[in-house]
């Protein structure tokens, strides 16, 4: 049983590696504030956002796919909301300052961090796809919580890296000239990814 637990284990994370780790909302964001404020500043938005993936993938995995599979328009709702959101952001950086000191507005928070999932609905495909796959196998060790909490300890061990990332790549750009193209370059980036998010 246990040798059955760990190819399960194995399974998933293989599943969620290049989900998890490749450049999408929630790494760009995350990269964009180490960048920005550092990695200490960040751990509140990490909190918020891990914390609403594994509520979500709980609910989801207790029926809550149902009732969104019944009512496409929240769906779509979730789509534009994150979208502008994500535009909100990115609006933030491109008008900061190029150094911790100068930006005016204050590291992303917990709410912040809630706020990216729950207004993510690539998150809640990824999070159906991922319990399609894998709810029947995981049943008897645990189910959906299972499925969550070796999800969120993953995007957690992502998020971190990619946060970390952002941190050592402001250590580059201290000089004014430099700072201000490194937010500039994360608010495009930003943009990019709320268009993305929009495309069904």
């Amino acid at each position: 049983m246990v040798f059955v637990m760990t190819d399960l284990v194995l399974a998933l994370l293989a599943f969620l590696l290049p989900l998890a780790w490749s450049p999408g909302p929630g790494n760009v964001f995350f990269a964009a504030n180490g960048a920005r404020f550092g990695l200490r500043a960040t751990l509140g938005l990490s909190a918020g956002y891990h914390l609403a993936t594994w509520l979500v993938t709980v609910g989801l995995a207790a029926g809550l796919a149902a009732a969104l599979a019944d009512r496409p328009a929240w769906l779509s709702g979730l789509r534009w909301g994150g979208c502008a959101y994500m535009l909100w952001l990115a609006y933030g950086f491109l008008r900061s300052g190029h150094t911790r000191a100068e930006v005016a507005p204050q590291p992303a928070g917990f709410r912040d961090g809630a706020v990216l999932l729950l207004l993510n609905p690539k998150a809640y495909v990824i999070i159906l796809l991922m319990l399609s796959q894998f709810m029947a196998p995981f049943a008897a060790y645990g189910g959906g919580a299972m499925i969550a909490t070796l999800f969120t300890l993953n995007n957690l061990a992502a998020f971190t890296t990619w946060t970390l990332a952002g941190d050592l790549l402001l250590r580059r750009f201290r000089d004014p000239v430099s700072g201000r193209r490194l937010n500039i370059a994360f608010g495009l980036l930003l943009a990019g990814v709320a268009v993305w998010m929009a495309l069904p």
